[in-house]
């Protein structure tokens, strides 16, 4: 059965009634230009076909009643009470619900984000907090949630979780929906409520998707031009099946490591700086700062390149860029892992894999592979079996296509 069904299903189940919205947001793969969107670079990610449905109706009061169908758990909060919490003046991490009464805010937010069983609701409330801050008024809605974008892989399913709850407070509260907008305020969700400093590439994927195309992204100016996927191609999304927490790994500390950077080269972030400039003056650097702005400033080359090579559907160019963005991020931004590196060698073993790469934050989750459209499957399944020989762990393996953003469906 699929995902739009079971919620919808579960909906009639739990609340008595059907449906009256249907909303979707997708999760994404990003094909190259990796930790530059806090750097105000380029980006170039595709919204992929593994998303989070929510099967929802408007409530009379201000109360939001949210039932996850992966975590088998309801949680029900007051947008007053979320309101309120912003109001309050504390720090980012201790804004929750009125209702919860602890004394150590801070830690119990944490462990609440990290906990399969409640953790998702926190975007939730992250977006309603978002949403009321920008002046919005809000109408409470009770619904359905459940997902297929795997949690932890680096195929953003926060975001995705952060632009469903927004389309379904958007369609709920008669707010106009405009991707870019909403996509800044689920990215203030994910960085004051939730308290991971993350770029915005993922929102906006998320929020602003085109079925058959990737997104070159300007992370400064967020300007969108739509890429064609070279035809005759496909990309395989290649799970590790080992999971990071990104709260508490090293992308703040890389973050912070570029700012160095910027600061250094006196400009506002490493997107201003070429890779002729930072030839001429990187000898200035510590070695590891150096090579942390080495990754950003060549990437965002990449990336342009990229995209270039994608509008004259050069598919061998597209892959050794990707190949090429996999050593810098393995090497200079060291975040990859041994299970990334394997999966990543193991697909370019293969002739038909134009290239391959990590892909996401790090430390663990997916790689990507560009593969030829009608050897997807059989590269697919080759890859698997090479990872699963040379590490033991029994991967999980997606063939993706692009997809449209966030939106209403029709039921």
């Amino acid at each position: 059965m699929s995902l739009q069904r079971r919620v919808i299903r579960e909906f009639e189940r739990r609340f008595g009634a059907a449906p009256t919205l249907l909303v979707r947001a997708p999760g994404r793969v990003n094909l190259i230009g990796e930790h530059t969107d806090y750097n105000d670079g380029f980006v170039l990610p595709m919204a992929i076909d593994r998303a989070i449905w929510i099967a929802l109706r408007p409530r009379g009061d201000r109360r939001t009643v949210s039932y996850s169908l992966d975590f088998d758990r309801m949680v029900e909060f007051s947008l007053e009470d979320v309101a309120g919490a912003a109001r309050g003046g504390r720090g980012p991490l201790d804004r929750v619900s009125a209702d919860v009464d602890r004394v150590s805010v801070d830690a119990d937010v944490r462990a609440n984000v990290r906990s399969e069983q409640t953790g998702w609701a926190e975007y939730i409330k992250g977006v309603a907090w978002a949403l009321q801050e920008a002046g919005c008024e809000l109408v409470g809605w009770e619904g359905v949630v459940a997902g297929d974008v795997p949690v932890g892989a680096g195929l953003s399913s926060s975001a995705a979780l952060e632009m469903a709850a927004a389309r379904a407070f958007a369609a709920t509260s008669g707010l106009p929906w405009d991707p870019i907008e909403m996509a800044k305020l689920g990215l203030r969700a994910e960085n004051e409520w939730i308290g991971l400093n993350c770029g915005i590439m993922d929102h906006m994927t998320s929020a602003a998707g085109k079925a058959g195309h990737a997104m070159l992204i300007d992370c400064r100016s967020l300007e969108i031009q739509l890429v064609p996927l070279p035809p005759g191609t496909a990309v395989v999304v290649l799970d590790t099946t080992t999971r990071r927490d990104l709260v508490d790994s090293a992308y703040n500390e890389r973050r912070d490591q570029c700012e160095v950077a910027a600061r250094f080269f006196g400009v506002p972030a490493l997107r201003d700086v070429s890779v002729a400039q930072f030839e001429a003056r990187a000898g200035g650097l510590d070695e590891l700062i150096r090579r942390r702005a080495r990754h950003i400033v060549t990437e965002n080359a990449r990336t342009l390149e990229a995209a270039e090579a994608m509008r004259r559907e050069d598919a061998n160019t597209l892959g050794q860029l990707m190949n090429a963005s996999h050593m810098s991020l393995r090497d200079d931004y060291e975040v990859s892992s041994d299970e990334l590196n394997v999966m990543v060698a193991c697909a370019n073993r293969e002739e038909v894999c134009y290239g391959a790469r990590m892909t996401g934050a790090g430390f663990g989750g997916c790689a990507i592979a560009f593969v030829r459209a009608d050897a997807a499957q059989a590269i697919a399944d080759t890859v698997a079996g090479c990872y699963r020989e040379a590490t033991g762990i029994a991967p999980n393996v997606y063939i993706c296509a692009a997809t449209n953003g966030a939106e209403v469906v029709e039921l």
